[in-house]
Formats: C-alpha cells, structure tokens, sequence
C-alpha cells in the first residue's frame, strides 16, 4: 500500500492510537509496523485473533504482559558466549515467568470459551522454569546477587561483614578517645574508595598519621585512614576481589543456562509482542465501539453507521451506504463544507483498518472488502516547490492513478476537474470517471459540476448521493443521501440572508431552463424523500405502540387465566372437601344403620346401602386440569416420536415404539424404559426428523435387584467427558432412589472440581452439593444431594 495514501486517510493516527494499548516493546513495534494487507485469507485471520481477544477482553480482561521485555539482544550476546549482567539476567528470568503466566492464561480460557486462534499461538511458548528457577535462585528484585548463589560467595559475605564490623569498632573507639575527638570534624566514620575513614581538621593533619584519601570542598577537613587499620582495610580490599571474581562465576554459569535456550526464548519473545499486538487491537476495538466486519473479495462494501475513528463520538454522523453490488461508482454532489472529503476518508479509512485486521467503528453486520490498493485524490496537493497549480497538481495525480489501477482498486476522487474552466473541467471529468467505470474498479468521487449529475443518472451502474443541507437552518446535517443528486441551495441561502427579490429573479433568468428543471427534479425528490422518511418514523412509532399494546394484552390474558385456574382448583378443593365430610357423616349413619337392624332385628338391605355410597362417590366432581394455554388441545393418543414425560420420576423423553396400546418403550436421555401408556403424558408431536440420538442410544434394562453405584472416578477425564459421565451417572441414581452420591474429581489446578460444580448446581435433581469430609476425600471429592 502506497505510504502516501496511509498518510492522506490519517492511517498513521490509528496506529498511534493502537500503540498506545500495548503493554510490552514487541507489541509497540509490531503496532507501529502495521500495513495493510490484500491478502483476503490473511486478513480473515487477522480478524478473527482479534475477535478472539476481544471476547476474552470481554469476559475476564486482557492478559498482563508484565515483566516481559525485548531481551532479544541479551539473548545474542548470551548465545555467542558474552557475559550477561544482573539486570539482563533479571529481565531474562521475569520475561520466562511473564510467558509462563499468559500461557497458563489462555489455556484457562480455551477450556471455557474456545480461543484456537490464541490458543494455538500460546501453546507455542516453551517451558523454562528451570532456568527462571535458577536466575530468581542468586538474583533479587533489586538485580543483585543473592548471598545464597553459592556457598563460596555466602562464605565471603559472612567474612565481609566480619571484617567490615572490627574495622568499625576499632574507629569508634578511637573517635571517642578524648585526645582524637578534638581532632576531627566530626564523630563519625565514612567511606572513600572502599576504605573507612574518618573527618580530620586540616590543622591537625602533621599531629595525625595515615592516609588521606580525600577532603573538603573547603578544604577544611582531611578523610584519613589511620594506620592501624590500614591493614585491615587491605584485607577487607581483597575479601572484595574475591566476591567479584566469585560473583563473575555465578554470571558465567547463569549467562551459559540463558544461552542453551537463546533460540526458543527469541521465538517466545516474538510470541509475546503478536499476542500483545493483538489484544491491544481488542482494546482499541473496545475504545471505539467497534465491531467485525465481514470481509469479502468480490468488491462489496456495505458500511451501516460508521463513523471517522477520527471524530469525537458526540460530533460524528454515521455514515450508511453501500457499494459494489448494484453499482460500482458513486458521485457526491452538494455544497462545500458538507461533509463530502469526511465521507471519502470514512469510506477509505475505514477500508484500510479492516485490511489491517482492525475492528471499525460500524454497527454488526457490516462488510468491507480487501481491495488490492486504495488509490486517494484528496484536498489541496498543490506543490509551490514545483510551481504547480492546483489543477496541475490533481492531474499529476490522477494519472499516477489511472496507470497504477486495477478492477479489485478502490479509488476516491475528491473535487474532480476542479480548478479549470468549468465547462473543460466537467467534460475531463465525465472522461476520467467513464474510463475508471469502464476499468470495474470501485469508486466514490465528489464535484461541484451539475453535468456529472446527468451523467451518473443515465449511465448503469454509477448512482448519484448528496450531502444533506437544511435550508431553514443554513447548514448542512452532514448526513449522506444516496440516489438523491445536490442541489446548490445558491437561490435558497440568498433568499434567507435577505438578498433583494429583484436581483434574485435577475439570477433566476440567467438560468437555463434545462437546469431549472434538473434543480426542481431535485427539489421534488428531496421533498418527496423527506415525507416518506416521516412517514416511515410515524409507522414505525405506531408500530412500537401496537407491539407495546400486544404485549400489555397478553400479560393481563395470562394474569386472568391464572387467576381463573387458581379460582377453579380452589371451588374444586373446596366441593371436595364438603363431600369428603358428607361422605364421613354418611359412612357413620349406615354405620349406625346396620348396628341398629342388627340388634332390633330390622331389615336393611345391605346392597341398597352399597348402592347409596356408590351415588355418594358419584358426585364427587372430578379434578380439573390445569389449561397451560388458551391454544391447548385435548390430548390424542400417543405416537412413536412423540415427546413425553414420565411424572412418577418427573424425566422428559421420546416414544421409540408401541408394543400394543398399553407399553411404550420410551427413551429418557440415552437410556429406554417400557412404561405404561397410562402413565405418560403427551408433550409434543413427534418431529419430522427424528432426534440422530434416538437411533444410536441404547437400552438399559434395571432389574429390582440390581446395585446401583452410588460413586463416579473422574479423574483423567477432560471436562466434557466428565459432564457428560455425570449426567449419565446422576440419571442412573435418581432411576435407583438414591439420595446421597459422590463424585471423585481430584485436587489438581480445580479446573476439573469448578466445572463439575457448576454443572451440579445447575441441575433439576440435584438439592444440594459440597466437598468431602477429612475422611470421605476432602477437596477431591464432590458429595451431592439428590431431591
């Protein structure tokens, strides 16, 4: 892509922007480097890592790249046998841990939401804990060397400090010797050189032996080292040497580990900055309420509000339109200061940022193309140190443009022919846009001259599209109208801002009567687009009402049925009950009855009183069902393929088979049971494609006798098999009456424990769950509650 036109889009400002989201050198650089690309396959990819990143920006933030830094050039130098210092073995050693930490990120994430393009990426990063171990063994965080780097060093660092505590005592005693303390400056022991010294006043230099090291500013007082440590110091001196030496050793060894693994850190460093690279395009994404476009390679462009990146949110107007389908060229005319060149950066900058793999500020379902190169004449490209005109300028231009062009080219003229004689400027214009339209590349040009009006009227394929302008208010909406030519408003403004009439008629009558009829064409379609516009809004006003009132309807439809069904159930709780005391009353009197014609001899039938019980029974009102709809039928016979569902053991299934009409084997989840006919209740017809799991399940067949397992081993298992053995195993206890079950999951990252948790707590069977005792598995084990 050629740099001058990422330059006239403003391409470079995005990418600013992007580079401001990286966390790491690599991202930044990769971010500054960012060209697009004509590669419809590549940029496919390029979107979808980023739609990944956003989605994990989405759900638990991006990763932290902290501590990951471009160790590359300590990496050569390692690899070529150069000693490393301790800040580069540092930055060594946290860039290892800072690649650990996002792998062991993203694979997390890939578990619950599926990553590949990231995923594939992290899982190249290699392991080098070992030597991270080592570094972070004899490096703090501060860079230096740790005492415990070796024995040899924690040796000399112990005699160190020996040394250093008897060189002190012996100068404090001497500091608080009267016949001394009148010589020095101060009471206090300080370091030159690595040797301790004391202030002394120059006066009595001659009365003090030793060495001076140094003095005053003032020359007022004298750092010497009295003699009686002097020896000490020299011992103290070569106790140094030896740390150093020692120290060079424990960097050598270190420096050798960074070496063996100079190559794979240098491709995990690369690693890193493209996964920075790429979510701090999430961010970016995020930043601008961008969303993915849907790329194609067939030169269609379908842009539904966007908006220039550029342009502060709360003074951007969306731009829709649409491009390459039933025409390939569009003319923008109106007024300046309308918006057309905004238009034209929109269009192409947005064009350049889905080439790049970027989000654009659009709403969902927009397409953008990859185009083999966007070609811009745009804004003043006068060049006074070539004493070009402006029209000179534009030309130079376009030809560079018409000689570099092909049909997959998108180009973008702003003002063409502008700059000349009005009359040569609109023909050389018709000219360049016929021949660019001729070549089937896609373009948008903008103009002042009312014969490209014409032009993109009569010829297939090129549509005309203004700038709105509101006349009412003198200014234009900057909203973009497609298949509506401008019109000049000259006449209108004029007459707003109180230009006399008779001059404004004088105008008028200098007009051609041709173009007099193309602006009032102009003017009725405006008008006519306006009225179906409000039109449109009024219908659709109406339109939320009567969904907002259907809605409203429904919900009080619903409320009285509920209502009316719970007044039934209780009318019917309530005659119930009166029969069931009437019944009582009844019992007690034949009771009394037969008890009577016993003892007196009296001659009661006993099936007359069996035959007033029986009308007593009959007129018990039966139980009414409950209406789940005003649309429910009165059930039908049960069909194979019909959904059913077993209230006994409250499971939903499929009819796979009638055997008579009185057993159905049916299939609850992958297991099949005959039940009886009379036992189920219709769900649902059966579809018109059987369910493929109807086909391969199997059967399972449970004798009363037959132990169910009330334990399940997952351990091994990843976390979908695991679900899916829960399932079948928590189905398998309900069927067996069991209240209690335990799932063993063991400890491990609880990936496998928080899964299983999550799906039980979910569950319909489930009442309740916790983890093991001390003595029934402790955290490895899952103990759940079935209702």
């Amino acid at each position: 892509m050629d740099d001058k036109i990422l330059h006239t889009l403003e391409y470079r400002k995005i990418l600013n922007k992007l580079m401001q989201y990286t966390q790491t050198p690599m991202g930044k650089l990769a971010a500054e480097e960012l060209k697009p690309s004509g590669d419809f396959e590549g940029v496919k990819r390029l979107l979808q890592a980023t739609d990944e990143a956003a989605n994990v920006d989405r759900l638990k933030g991006i990763p932290s790249f902290g501590g990951v830094s471009d160790i590359r050039p300590a990496l050569k130098r390692a690899s070529i046998g150069g000693m490393l210092g301790t800040p580069e073995l540092l930055s060594v050693g946290n860039t290892i841990g800072g690649a650990r930490r996002v792998k062991r990120f993203l694979a997390a994430m890939h578990e619950d939401e599926k990553i590949h393009s990231l995923f594939a990426l992290s899982d190249l990063l290699s392991e080098q804990k070992h030597v991270e171990d080592a570094i972070r063994s004899c490096i703090d965080e501060d860079a230096n060397v740790l005492d415990s780097a070796s024995p040899e060093l924690a040796s000399i660092r112990r005699e160190l400090r020996g040394g250093e505590t008897r060189i002190r005592e012996k100068l404090d005693s001497m500091i608080r010797s009267s016949s001394v303390a009148k010589m020095l400056q101060d009471q206090l022991v300080t370091i030159r050189g690595d040797r301790f010294v004391i202030p002394v006043k120059a006066e009595y230099r001659a009365h003090f032996g030793g060495i001076v090291h140094d003095q005053s500013g003032s020359g007022a007082t004298l750092f010497i080292e009295p003699e009686s440590i002097v020896a000490m110091n020299n011992k103290l001196r070569e106790t140094r040497l030896r740390e150093e030496r020692e120290i060079e050793i424990i960097l050598h060894r270190l420096t050798a580990m960074v070496g063996d693994i100079a190559e794979e850190m240098a491709y995990d460093v690369d690693i890193l900055g493209q996964l920075d690279f790429i979510f701090s395009k999430a961010r970016l994404a995020r930043e601008m309420k961008a969303t993915q476009p849907r790329m194609n390679d067939r030169g269609y462009l379908k842009l539904r509000k966007g908006r220039h990146p550029l342009i502060p949110a709360e003074q951007v107007v969306p731009l829709d339109v649409e491009l390459g389908n039933q025409y390939s060229s569009i003319i923008v005319t109106g007024p300046n200061t309308g918006g057309k060149t905004v238009t034209l950066k929109t269009i192409g900058l947005l064009s350049l940022m889905s080439m790049s793999g970027l989000f654009i500020p659009a709403e969902e379902g927009s397409q953008m193309c990859v185009f083999d190169a966007i070609y811009a004449d745009i804004g003043d490209e006068q060049s006074i140190e070539q004493s070009l005109s402006t029209f000179s300028s534009h030309m130079t231009n376009i030809i560079s443009i018409l000689k570099r062009m092909t049909p997959k080219s998108l180009i973008l003229l702003d003002e063409v022919g502008a700059g000349t004689d009005p009359a040569e400027g609109s023909a050389l214009a018709i000219a360049i846009l016929e021949h660019i339209h001729r070549i089937e590349c896609r373009m948008v040009a903008t103009t002042h001259y009312s014969e490209l009006k014409a032009y993109a009227y009569e010829r297939k394929g090129v549509i005309n599209a203004s700038m709105e302008f509101d006349v009412q208010s003198l200014s234009p909406t900057y909203r973009l109208l497609i298949g509506v030519p401008g019109r000049s408003n000259a006449f209108a403004i004029a007459e707003r801002l109180g230009l006399p009439n008779a001059i404004l008629d004088h105008a008028r009558g200098e007009v051609k009567e041709e173009d007099l009829r193309v602006e009032h064409m102009i003017a009725s379609l405006e008008e006519n687009r306006l009225t179906a516009e409000n039109e449109r809004e009024r219908a659709e006003v109406i339109r939320r009402e009567a969904e907002e009132f259907r809605k409203r309807q429904q919900q009080e439809l619903e409320k009285l049925e509920s209502q009316r069904d719970k007044r039934l159930e209780k009318a019917e709780k309530d005659a119930t009950a009166i029969l069931d005391k009437a019944r009582k009353e009844a019992e007690e009197i034949i009771s009394d009855l037969r008890r009577l014609a016993m003892e007196e001899g009296a001659s009661v039938k006993e099936h007359k009183l069996i035959e007033a019980r029986r009308r007593l029974d009959e007129a018990e009102p039966a139980p009414r069902k409950k209406t789940v709809s005003r649309s429910s039928k009165a059930p039908r016979q049960i069909q194979p393929g019909d959904e059913v569902k077993l209230p006994s053991v409250n499971q939903k299934g499929y009819v796979v088979e009638l055997s008579g009409t009185k057993e159905a084997l049916v299939q609850f989840g992958i297991m099949k049971m005959k039940v009886n006919v009379s036992d189920l209740e219709f769900l649902a017809s059966a579809p018109d494609n059987p369910a493929p799991a109807l086909r391969r399940a199997t059967t399972v067949k449970r004798t009363r006798d037959e132990n169910v397992r009330s334990e399940l081993d997952l351990r091994g298992a990843n976390l979908e098999e695991a679900i899916m053995e829960t399932d079948r195993f928590i189905d398998e206890a309900f069927l067996g009456n069991l209240g209690q079950i335990s799932i063993i999951h063991g400890k491990g990252t609880g990936v496998l424990r928080t899964g299983i948790q999550e799906y039980l707590r979910k569950h319909k069977h489930v009442k309740s769950y916790r983890l093991g005792n001390y003595n029934e598995g402790g955290a490895g084990v899952t103990v759940a509650e079935l209702e």
